[in-house]
């Protein structure tokens, strides 16, 4: 491993329009979610696959749902089809909450199509029940999913991209608050950061790049940095700012269109934000949007979860785990773990380890982590690791639970 180098990782705000969809997409998980366990639906049965384009005063919401009675209507042929009025809410509701009050892309005026269909048979059929294991549900998907932790940061983050999600948070926070001068800023914004790594330690910040919306048309890149410096240096906290740190921000000057009307949005376009900033390598598929027999979601979650409590339990500064999944079958075709040339224990015993203090089939992930909740819109900016978790069931994955049964298991 290299102990001195530069490594840099980029977030996005609720507000850039890859975001936009991510959070209307969640937001439909929730509403499903919800819609279930007010009309005594059992939550195991929620099904949906939704993704969302947005662009100027536009909202595309598509995908395969399997939904609630409460979420239907009989069409006039006498069909039962879906009722888009709760669809449509739920965006607006997501779209003002980020704060969109635009002539390009307005909450209340956005055009609003909702083209969801019912989930294919085909796929129904190998996730309601496995091949290889009765009464259990077959993953939804074939893939390979990774988790990732290590000791840079409070929470077993990354560090650049731990800082990136920080930066965007607060300058969201004091702009819905209206602080000051942070209030004339907009929703869409992208931050990224350079750390300089020493001895394989993080050390110092090398570069900041920050581009954000702003409401007020004379404001040039020098009145951005006069606002929103003192909330990137809060956010970096007591990591060092280098005395030759690189400042762009605003580097293309004005930024006053932004959003869907700036440039259209796609559901699950933005990834590697989501995840480890590409400190850790990713499987390839989005998170939002998804129910958790979708393994692309439950099992990305379960490796995070994993690979958190590897860390935390002292068996290495670094863990990466993969595991690999078929569609219709419920357990792994494999667990792989990585501890990058720092572990205190062989990769084989974690490895056997994981398997005995975790079922990783679709059904023991959603049980173990609680999975069936409507608790994902506020995984849909900022990052769905590192992040605390809640006491409505949000994050479960992010808990440090599993330490003590870990150590037993390694030492059994």
């Amino acid at each position: 491993m290299r102990s001195n180098y530069l490594f840099t990782s980029e977030s996005v705000s609720e507000g850039h329009p890859d975001k936009v969809c991510d959070r209307i997409s969640d937001e439909i998980v929730d509403l499903v979610y919800r819609e279930a366990a007010k009309t005594g639906v059992d939550p195991w049965t929620v099904r949906i696959a939704c993704e969302t384009l947005a662009t100027t005063n536009r909202i595309v919401i598509a995908g395969e749902v399997r939904l609630p009675a409460s979420l239907m209507k009989t069409d006039k042929n006498g069909n039962e089809v879906i009722n888009p009025a709760k669809f449509k809410a739920a965006a607006r509701k997501a779209v003002r909450d980020i704060g969109y009050e635009q002539d390009g892309f307005h909450w209340k005026t956005a055009r609003i199509d909702v083209l969801l269909h019912s989930q294919s048979a085909h796929i129904a059929q190998g996730v309601d029940k496995a091949s290889d294991h009765d009464n259990s549900e077959g993953a939804g998907d074939q893939g390979i999913m990774f988790g990732y932790a290590c000791r840079e940061t409070p929470d077993l983050m990354p560090a650049p991209i731990y800082y990136s999600h920080k930066i965007l948070q607060l300058l969201s926070a004091a702009r819905k608050a209206g602080e000051g001068d942070v209030g004339k800023l907009g929703p869409d914004a992208k931050s990224q950061v350079t750390v300089r790594y020493i001895d394989g330690k993080p050390a110092e910040v090398a570069s900041i790049v920050l581009s954000t919306q702003h409401l007020d048309e004379s404001w040039d890149s020098a009145k951005v940095r006069q606002v929103v410096e003192p909330y990137i240096l809060e956010a970096l906290g007591d990591l060092k700012v280098a005395a030759d740190c690189k400042w762009y921000i605003n580097p293309t000057g004005k930024f006053v269109i932004g959003g869907p009307d700036g440039d259209a949005g796609l559901t699950g376009r933005k990834i590697i934000v989501d995840t480890y900033g590409g400190a850790a390598p990713h499987g390839g598929g989005a998170f939002s949007g998804k129910d958790t027999t979708k393994v692309d979601r439950s099992a990305a979650y379960a490796a995070r979860y994993l690979a958190k409590n590897v860390v935390a339990a002292g068996f290495a500064d670094r863990c990466t785990i993969q595991i690999s999944y078929a569609i219709g079958i419920a357990q792994p075709l494999s667990i792989y773990v990585d501890l990058h040339g720092t572990g205190t224990v062989s990769e084989d015993k974690v490895e056997a380890a994981l398997a005995k203090v975790m079922d990783l089939s679709p059904s023991g992930i959603r049980r173990h982590l609680d999975l069936n909740k409507p608790i994902y819109a506020k995984t849909s900016a900022y990052g769905h690791f590192g992040r605390k978790a809640g006491r409505d069931g949000s994050f479960s994955w992010e808990k440090l639970d599993l330490v003590k049964p870990l150590k037993e298991a390694i030492k059994a």
